[in-house]
């Protein structure tokens, strides 16, 4: 072969690699466009945050055949998914690629266990979700309006689906644990009102923008009142007596889910989906006792350093009952909340190189604590932090500086408003890795040490209290689920390591019995992404960069925790090369 005919052979072997390069990112982003488009239309998103749903006209359908529908479909883009070579995309595709397939693996392995059967848990579930979706919702042109309608007149279907999913958590034995759910009903009859003008439904029509024609406004209001008072009312009326007359007298005897039939088996699973890690129950209990131990030291120290005379269980029942810790009023808890977090917006530019552009506000919320609430992705709306301003006996002011940093920036609100404007697939800006997400989170916490907050011992003790909670997660969780723990018991472990209050403690327990394996993503996430740190410390020396590994960590949306191993590993190596 001639020097000619063999660079023409060469150039010809490029073209063809070339072509079939760019036929495979073609049929990817076609896979993701068609995946999105029909996740859309079911108005399902895998692994979204539960806090950020708001209807979107009709709802979806949970029933056994719609379910049947999306797990076939999801086959079909496994299937779609494996025809396309990952090597021949670009670096930011095959990152798309690598999340994509685990969630869709993670979805096809969902459909082998009850989770449909549990549509709610102590802190909240779709009846709440769904009536307390229009405060978080911009109703700025009619055609937001009329969305909303078609969810008013939908929700009856919605509620009957999902009362047969009940129906067979009773008849399967799915159901939740007697001691956690006693008085739940209350969280359906508080939205079950004589008056629709006073209901919750109702709330956007009470005063609507301007640019609504008043004739326009008049129709609404009135189509909106029928269909509260003939359709959404009565639905939650049929769940109210559904709920006490069949499922209430049918909830499980035993706390952990590992006392049902396949409930280790489900645990495990559940475990996997929310630390995205393979850890054993066992693994992460044992990490879990490791980690009250040394944060329990440091909480001593601090004790010591401030002359205490008692026991440390004397010092938290100081801690929980001194009134110099708790605010004065509604107003006092939110002007000290929103005094930390304008500080710490302040602070944002020395850790971070890129700041989203969407804000977010602090707003008081009743009946559970302290959460956020992501922004609209189109920003018409901003992020909100929710505190609870009516218990203030279970919101002490020396966690204050940490809940606010964990929830507002640069925690929750960072994060999640960051990663609904990163040049991102649809799916990934919606994806939320429970590890990944309140990993960041608690990160995020301690994040404040080196933003000058804390100075006071007692908020820098109540920093570890919220760490040592965590840590604490890991124990009760798993001794819950998969050692057989009693509710008491778990309460008594927590009460003695926590510095929370009672009230608290037994709201927490209630929540991990009822939501298992979600409360053990915080800590794994945390200590996941402290270890990159160090790891990314220790191999750059003196050229680490904090603002550009903050970057790289909440950069690229929501990811697993090998994914985020990856993406820091890359990272490393390009700052060495």
């Amino acid at each position: 072969m001639t020097r000619l005919s063999a660079a023409i052979t060469a150039c010809l072997f490029a073209s063809i690699a070339l072509a079939q390069d760019s036929v495979n990112t073609s049929d990817f982003k076609a896979l993701l466009d068609e995946h999105w488009q029909r996740a859309q239309q079911e108005q399902i998103f895998f692994r979204t945050d539960s806090d950020s749903y708001r209807p979107n006209g009709r709802l979806a359908e949970v029933s056994d055949q719609a379910r049947a529908r999306r797990q076939a479909f999801n086959e079909s883009v496994l299937n779609r998914l494996n025809r396309i070579d990952r090597s021949a995309l670009s670096d930011q595709d095959k990152l798309n690629y690598t999340v994509f397939r685990y969630e869709r693996e993670a979805e096809r392995e969902s459909y082998e266990y009850p989770n449909h059967l549990f549509p709610f848990n102590s802190l909240s579930g779709y009846h709440s979700y769904f009536a307390d979706a229009p405060a978080n919702m911009a109703f700025n042109a009619v055609a937001d309006y009329e969305r909303y309608l078609v969810s008013l007149a939908d929700f009856p279907r919605y509620n009957r689906e999902h009362i047969e999913l009940l129906a067979q958590a009773v008849e399967s034995g799915y159901t939740q644990y007697c001691g956690s759910i006693a008085g739940y009903e209350k969280s359906i009859s508080k939205y079950i009102v004589q008056q629709p003008r006073e209901s919750a439904f109702y709330a956007p029509f009470k005063t609507m923008p301007d640019t609504v024609a008043p004739a326009v406004q008049a129709d609404l209001r009135k189509q909106a009142l029928q269909l509260i008072e003939k359709e959404v009312l009565p639905a939650y009326g049929e769940l109210y007596r559904f709920f006490v007359e069949s499922y209430l007298p049918a909830c499980r005897a035993e706390a952990g889910i590992s006392s049902l039939d396949g409930g280790a088996e489900f645990y495990a699973h559940l475990l996997r989906f929310f630390t995205t890690t393979n850890m054993t129950p066992i693994e992460i209990h044992e990490l879990g006792l490791s980690e009250t131990r040394r944060i329990r030291a440091e909480m001593e120290a601090i004790i010591n350093k401030l002359g205490f005379e008692g026991s440390f269980s004397e010092f938290l029942d100081f801690m929980r009952t001194d009134q110099r810790f708790y605010a004065a009023d509604s107003r006092d808890l939110l002007e000290k909340t929103a005094l930390i977090a304008k500080q710490m917006d302040g602070m944002m530019p020395s850790l971070f190189g890129h700041l989203p552009r969407n804000t977010y506000a602090v707003r008081p919320v009743e009946g559970r604590g302290a959460y956020y609430m992501p922004g609209a992705t189109d920003g018409s709306a901003p992020g909100v932090y929710y505190i609870n301003t009516t218990n203030l006996a279970a919101q002490p002011l020396y966690n204050l500086e940490a809940l606010t940093l964990h929830e507002a920036v640069p925690g929750h609100h960072h994060q999640t408003a960051l990663a609904m404007e990163l040049d991102l697939p649809e799916f990934r800006k919606t994806t939320y890795h429970a590890a990944f997400g309140e990993g960041w989170g608690l990160y995020a916490e301690r994040l404040g040490l080196e933003a000058g907050f804390y100075t006071d011992p007692y908020s820098n003790f109540g920093r570890l209290t919220y760490e040592m909670w965590r840590a604490n997660r890991l124990v009760v969780d798993t001794g819950i689920h998969a050692f057989g723990w009693s509710r008491q018991q778990a309460i008594d472990y927590l009460m003695a390591n926590s510095a929370l209050t009672l009230p608290e403690v037994e709201s927490e327990i209630d929540r991990y019995i009822t939501w298992p394996g979600q409360a053990t993503a915080y800590k794994i996430g945390e200590l996941s992404i402290r270890a990159l740190r160090e790891k990314a410390e220790t191999a750059l020396g003196p050229a680490f960069d904090i603002r550009q590994f903050h970057d790289v960590v909440v950069g690229n949306g929501s990811v697993p925790i090998a994914a985020l191993q990856d993406i820091v590993d890359e990272w490393i190596a390009g700052q060495l090369q």
